[in-house]
């Protein structure tokens, strides 16, 4: 059984759908495919004239897609890579890599960017259409590609680094979220004590006739006070966290004041540091290995970097490099970079390895941000355990305390 796609000869400005078709080609066989167009008579037209009989024709029932993240983008790279690698067509790649995605989003974005190529767009072009899923880092290395006739390798490289990326990311996220969501459970279990625990414990104190404790006056009267404004506890809490959460991403200045704390903040500051130097060492080789010039390669490094200190300071660098500064010294002179580092890029400067100096830069810093993320896995356990045993444990003596004094009354 042979299979075969039909697309229409061009592009209306209606509204398209995906119409999967089964028919018989001149020889009687049959044919099966799929063709975007306004409706079933444009599909028959088409089909007729590649003397194809549609015996079918059906509308694609699209599904609801999930939002498409940038590890969607980097298992999409990889498995386009490995495809042409092995030499199968790009259309048939795109085909075969959208059919096989499990995120509807994704494949309509994929039968979108394939439509694009086969109407005579640069594979690049298609990409810059789409800048919220696809950088313009990784559209330069494409036209790279494209233009060096060495597209799959560039998409290999392209691959490997979004991997790499999205590794040292997910570690992070990991190592900050473990802690974080301790302390909000913990949150959740004193709220709970306090609104409907304490409360029963102040009935049965009333009762004894006996002055209480200055720590169980203190704890009844925060318990007062959760079981009276509890929305407002609640609000003013989920409503700060969500407005900072939107100010941190939209705001410039206070994006600039968070990425400068984040570098200074104790046991975090060292691991973010080594994260941000392990992209930033991590994109400007991948971007030199495929020819991109240095002053344009570093156009996009500073905000693969994700952090806006290294972004300002790769402006610098960049200014420098530009009027014949050596990028050792412009690196030096910003004074942001660890030495080694530094001494690796100068190194790869006077043998002509800079891409490969600066790619063992980037496995070092990756390599010492996995051993980083594991030993603070094993630092906050204890932290987190001695800080909830304080305030749990405070809790729980303060309202024992009173039980101690029953003696005096009776």
């Amino acid at each position: 059984m042979a299979t075969r796609v039909a697309t229409p000869a061009k592009k209306t400005a209606a509204k398209e759908f995906v119409f999967e078709w089964k028919g018989k080609d001149r020889n009687g066989k049959i044919v099966r495919g799929e063709t975007r167009a306004g409706g079933e008579n444009q599909v028959q037209a088409v089909l007729r004239r590649q003397g194809i009989l549609a015996t079918s024709i059906k509308k694609r029932r699209m599904r609801s897609g999930k939002k498409i993240k940038p590890r969607d983008i980097a298992i999409f790279t990889r498995q386009l890579a490995t495809m042409m690698k092995a030499g199968v067509p790009l259309l048939q790649a795109f085909d075969i890599v959208g059919r096989g995605n499990p995120n509807a989003s994704v494949t309509k974005l994929l039968n979108d960017i394939r439509m694009d190529v086969e109407t005579g767009t640069s594979l690049s072009g298609a990409f810059r259409k789409y800048p919220m899923h696809f950088s313009s880092l990784y559209c330069n290395l494409v036209e790279a590609g494209e233009a060096a006739g060495i597209l799959e390798s560039l998409l290999d490289r392209l691959a490997t680094y979004m991997e790499k990326t999205e590794a040292i990311k997910s570690k992070i996220k990991s190592a900050l979220m473990y802690p974080i969501a301790v302390l909000v459970v913990a949150f959740v279990v004193v709220s709970i004590i306090m609104i409907f625990v304490i409360p029963a414990f102040k009935e049965v104190f009333t009762s004894f006739g006996a002055d209480l404790p200055s720590p169980t006056l203190v704890v009844i009267a925060i318990s007062e006070f959760f079981v009276a404004y509890w929305w407002l506890i609640f609000g003013v809490l989920g409503g700060g966290i969500y407005f900072f959460m939107q100010a941190w991403k939209r705001n410039e200045k206070m994006q600039k004041f968070m990425d400068r704390l984040l570098l200074k903040v104790p046991i975090f500051g060292p691991l973010v540091e080594k994260a941000v130097v392990a992209r930033w060492t991590r994109t400007l080789s991948t971007m030199f290995a495929a020819g991109v010039p240095l002053v344009e390669a570093l156009d996009s490094v500073g905000g693969a970097a994700g952090n806006s200190v290294y972004q300002i300071a790769t402006e610098k660098i960049q200014q420098e490099v530009s009027t014949g500064t050596s990028l050792t010294a412009a690196m030096s002179n910003v004074n942001l970079f660890p030495s080694m580092v530094v001494q690796m890029t100068a190194i790869g400067e006077e043998s002509g390895s800079l891409d490969h100096m600066l790619g063992k830069a980037a496995d070092f810093y990756e390599a010492e941000v996995d051993e980083m993320v594991a030993g603070l896995s094993s630092l906050m356990e204890p932290i987190i355990i001695v800080i909830l045993g304080v305030i749990i444990g405070g809790i729980v003596i303060s309202m024992y305390l009173p039980i101690f004094k029953l003696g005096q009354v009776v």
